[in-house]
């Protein structure tokens, strides 16, 4: 019987063939903590009494979502993992020095192989199933036991193909893609299955559209998101490897077979598909761009960032838009590069220069907005359109605030007007 990739990249870890439904354990190549979450794993790994770590090479500490400390809880929160990086001489820990959100960072770094086994105490983990790698977010103590074993218990999932057809439209990108697919599967409608992307369409999507994507596979329930490995990963694999002295490890390429079975095909038209503009309070209450122009919403803040679309991709699209242009008096416009090497390739290309004289704050790499922690907080009764993965009851801050989820080109858009927009007009 014929194997998805998700299964397929199981079965390699397992040493047997595996499928849906069946409960294996297997060794984890990356396990990946940050400042929130890596402190309960820490106390976990120390009240068990272990005294090494099964596999230090392969956990990664990346400090990002307080970072730098916004108060002295923070502070006291980040020295736990700190110390700990230096008690156990962490080969991948990643501190102010060299800073970058964790799901942008580690493929960055070429830390992130295809048909790897990735875990993370946090749930956009699934980031990474944009490099043909099974990855997903899992508990603080789940974390613990990977990091004194060296493996994990899964249930392996069903898979749910999504096919995707034809070429985007302008200022249709991976975001409006996932948006729209969150959009017919519901919140839960994956629930613990893979949602695999496939089809013609894939040619047109670079890599920050396929992170994108597999990053936000858990608005729908999804277990994990993945791309089989191309040309285009490849390529990206490549530069990956020249700038930082090779890969972690050699990649093992999986791809699903034709008699593959799936619980579910979900086909996308993408020719048809207009920018998607999710509306509060769920990602999943998505609507068409000319659907949301329609309600003439003025917006106090624009927020562009995050590990779903902070990368140089996204910093070009918006700085396009707003040049020789200027935000909207009562619109704030924040940028968040999602690591040092994007803000430092974004300064020589000009961008950052180009977005500060619209009226842009540009900070340092951080998930602080994204999550209500600092570095824009939102008001009473403030909307906001940003192109985070998440516009739950409070999420940037105020309970009364409202967060309408967008990609780049409309965030950027949207600043400029004071209002929801279509960057298609612009």
């Amino acid at each position: 019987m014929g194997q998805t990739i998700t299964e397929k990249i199981f079965s390699e870890h397992a040493g047997r063939d595996v499928y849906a439904g069946e409960i294996v354990r297997v060794p984890i190549d990356m396990t990946i903590g940050n400042d929130i979450t890596t402190p309960i794993s820490i106390r976990a790994f120390e009240e068990s009494g272990a005294k090494k770590l099964a596999n230090p090479d392969g956990f990664a500490i990346v400090m990002d979502h307080y970072i730098p400390a916004k108060d002295i809880a923070s502070a006291n929160q980040a020295k736990i993992s700190r110390d700990f990086a230096c008690k156990h001489d962490l080969k991948y820990f990643f501190d102010e020095k060299d800073m970058g959100i964790e799901h942008a960072l580690l493929p960055e770094k070429g830390l992130v192989i295809p048909g790897d086994v990735i875990i993370g105490a946090d749930s956009h983990t699934c980031t990474h199933g944009a490099l043909g790698a099974f990855a997903t977010g899992m508990g603080s103590t789940d974390i613990s036991f990977a990091i004194i074993t060296g493996g994990n218990w899964f249930k392996v999932p069903e898979t749910i193909k999504v096919e995707l057809r034809g070429k985007p439209g302008k200022h249709v990108y991976g975001k409006d893609i996932i948006l729209e697919i969150i959009r017919i599967l519901g919140v839960d409608g994956a629930l613990y299955k893979a949602l695999e992307f496939t089809g013609d369409g894939v040619q047109h999507l670079d890599m920050s559209d396929r992170f994108s994507m597999c990053n936000m596979a858990i608005e729908a329930g999804a277990k994990n998101g993945i791309f089989a490995v191309d040309a285009i990963t490849e390529a990206y694999l490549d530069e990956r490897a020249e700038a930082n002295g090779g890969l972690r490890a050699e990649p093992k390429i999986h791809h699903s077979d034709p008699d593959a079975n799936y619980a579910q095909v979900i086909t996308i038209d993408l020719e048809t598909l207009s920018p998607v503009v999710a509306y509060p309070f769920l990602p999943s209450n998505g609507r068409s761009m000319e659907e949301a122009v329609a309600d003439d919403l003025s917006i106090d803040q624009v927020m562009i960032g995050s590990c779903t679309n902070g990368r140089l991709e996204d910093l070009r699209i918006a700085a396009q838009i707003v040049k020789g242009r200027r935000v909207a008096r009562r619109t704030r416009m924040i940028v968040t590069p999602a690591t040092q090497k994007i803000f430092l390739q974004a300064q020589k290309e000009g961008i950052i220069e180009t977005l500060i004289e619209a009226g842009a704050v540009v900070s340092n790499p951080t998930c602080g907005a994204c999550l209500g922690g600092y570095m824009g907080i939102l008001g009473d009764g403030e909307k906001c359109v940003a192109t985070t993965n998440r516009n739950f009851v409070g999420r940037m801050g105020a309970r009364t605030s409202e967060i309408y989820l967008a990609n780049s080109a409309v965030a950027a858009a949207s600043a400029i007007a004071g209002k929801l927009v279509d960057p298609r007009d612009v």
